[in-house]
């Protein structure tokens, strides 16, 4: 790991996500489609300063991380099929990070455990945002918050790999940087929704990255 390289892709990452912010607040359409792309491309030069490139698992990481840009990428769109195509690209993504997680290795009752928390709390979370999901979207959000949640599940049931926690704390950030977006496109639009969760979506997908770097050396 290049710990130098992760530092100044991780500080780019940030600085990017602050003119994100300003462009989002400012609804500047031109700002985001600008600032998005660089904030995104900045964690996977994040990604790669790690090793990720160096194991099985961190290239598993890195297309799930790709998977995302992607989704970044698709979102900056504001119509219906912009969106659906980053849900599926974001889907196809935590797959990915689910491999990772299988290829670094679980314990599985820690996983199953887990379940027991994240399962009901997913309902909960799909009891709220249901009612507010157009019908053509209700199969694809529940497929990514099915898949989300076995992913979180996985994550945390891989602590003790030599990913440490970082793995876990990623995948979680990440499950709760999901809500605002959800909020944001179903329930209640609104600037509040991206203060909060653009900062913590870059710092889960940041955390991910950094998790690549025990891997690359066991």
């Amino acid at each position: 790991m290049s710990a130098a390289l992760f530092s100044l892709a991780a500080l780019a990452t940030g600085l990017a996500v602050l003119a994100l912010l300003v462009a989002e607040r400012r609804e500047e359409r031109a700002g985001v489609a600008l600032a998005k792309p660089l904030a995104s491309a900045g964690f996977l030069c994040a990604a790669w300063a790690a090793g990720a490139t160096e194991s099985a698992y961190g290239r598993a990481v890195l297309l799930g991380l790709v998977l995302c840009f992607l989704g970044d990428v698709l979102l900056i769109s504001q119509r219906r099929a912009g969106f659906l195509a980053g849900l599926v690209s974001f889907l196809l993504g935590h797959l990915a990070f689910a491999v990772a997680c299988l290829q670094r290795g679980v314990v599985l009752p820690a996983s199953v455990f887990s379940g027991f928390v994240l399962v009901p709390t997913a309902i909960l979370v799909w009891r709220w945002l249901g009612p507010h999901v157009e019908s053509g979207m209700r199969i694809p959000v529940l497929a990514y918050i099915a898949v989300i949640t076995v992913m979180v599940a996985l994550a945390i049931g891989s602590v003790g790999f030599r990913t440490s926690v970082t793995l876990a704390l990623g995948a979680l950030a990440f499950f709760l940087s999901d809500l605002s977006v959800a909020r944001d496109r179903f329930v209640a639009p609104g600037f509040v929704n991206r203060a909060w969760g653009l900062p913590l979506y870059y710092a889960s997908v940041l955390l991910l990255a950094a998790s690549t770097a025990s891997a690359s050396t066991g």
